[in-house]
């Protein structure tokens, strides 16, 4: 067999647990997420910027996901990291936090911005030298708009080429679609920085279930996964119909881990909307919603066998790979099998647009991958 090589547009790193709390200052410190185990390894107790929740802790399941004897080992090890990619295919990849993941749990301002700021700093030091095939996504706080620009500007000076973003803002923050955040898009677009949403990232109420229980009782866990997918599609209407993408025709989104068979039917939505109420549509865009949605905005997948036929029936040219590296719901230890059967039948012009041709899009300076001939190794 010959390995079909792969960029992902979805993966996360582990950051070590004192990544916040060994660079501030301890009175910021003392504020950061900890969790105490309780002894049966069930549930744990959060405390998090003053509040206090207790949650049930991630099952073994996913080891059923994961082939024997091949267990991740760059979670935590960004070197080591490398090795995994290589046995699965994957080259480059766009790598999202683990710990950013709590920022909509804060609520003071100055915790969120110095926390986003250490994240950054350790990216930066630890991540982003091992390797260039890595995108590693910089942080932002989104509990004041001015604590982002001034974060994306450092960003921007230390030449990162994303920049991870909720798919809402914190809710003390005006939304995504509001004219305060037209500084913070100008300022991506200048510096050819990618805002990257993934999906999941809703501000939620942590001491009222915990994040992402919105339904309980039959189908709950079903319901529950499949409901954070919505979350990116508003974020990426957002950006369209408030004129924000066709503002900056230069800049481009990518919503990570969220499908990407819907953005064609939004499309419709939106310009049958755009049509239909033309009278009380505000702003007028240059172009058509469809369009701007379809160009502008990139979507990664991982098992969806719809995806590729977004691509070749309903012309969705931006539909990006994501391998989720290392989630359950990924594709790490089965990422050949699954690139076997997504593009079994599909055109060579289809297979490298999916898995090549729209990542180098977003980030052409990114290495070419191997040949497509290597031999998978064991």
């Amino acid at each position: 067999m010959t390995k079909i090589w792969t960029n992902s547009g979805d993966s996360h790193f582990l950051e070590p647990e004192d990544v916040w709390s060994s660079r501030l200052p301890k009175a910021l410190a003392d504020l950061t997420p900890k969790s105490q185990k309780d002894p049966d390894g069930e549930y744990e107790t959060v405390t998090v910027d003053g509040q206090t929740f207790r949650r049930k802790l991630p099952s073994s399941a996913a080891a059923q996901f994961v082939d024997d004897g091949h267990k991740p080992k760059g979670v935590r090890d960004a070197r080591a990291r490398l090795g995994d990619l290589d046995k699965e295919g994957v080259w480059g990849e766009v790598i999202f936090p683990s710990l950013g993941m709590w920022a909509s749990t804060f609520r003071t301002p100055e915790l969120l911005k110095a926390c986003m700021r250490a994240s950054n700093e350790y990216a930066l030091e630890e991540l982003v030298p091992v390797s260039e095939r890595y995108v590693v996504t910089g942080q932002v706080s989104t509990l004041r708009v001015e604590d982002a620009l001034s974060e994306i500007e450092w960003l921007a000076e230390h030449d990162f080429k994303a920049v991870f973003l909720p798919t809402t803002p914190h809710p003390s923050a005006p939304d995504w679609h509001r004219d305060d955040w037209e500084p913070f898009w100008a300022l991506c677009e200048e510096a050819k920085i990618l805002p990257a949403f993934h999906i999941g990232t809703d501000p939620v109420d942590i001491t009222a279930g915990g994040a992402g229980v919105v339904y309980r009782g039959p189908g709950g866990a079903v319901m529950n996964y499949t409901e954070t997918t919505f979350s990116g599609q508003r974020a990426a209407m957002k950006l369209v119909g408030s004129g924000a993408l066709d503002r900056h025709p230069n800049l481009n989104i990518l919503i990570s881990e969220g499908g990407a068979t819907w953005i064609p039917f939004l499309g419709d939505r939106l310009l049958e909307g755009y049509r239909q109420h033309h009278q009380a549509v505000r702003p007028k865009l240059s172009r058509d919603p469809k369009e701007i949605l379809m160009s502008q905005v990139y979507a990664s997948f991982q098992h969806d066998e719809t995806a590729v036929a977004a691509h070749d029936a309903m012309g969705y040219r931006n539909v990006m790979f994501g391998s989720d590296y290392p989630h359950m719901e990924g594709t790490f230890g089965h990422t050949q099998k699954t690139l076997e059967t997504l593009f079994a039948g599909a055109s060579d012009e289809t297979t490298l647009r999916i898995t090549q041709g729209a990542f180098y899009e977003l980030f052409p300076h990114v290495p070419p991958v191997p040949d497509s001939t290597d031999v998978i190794q064991g």
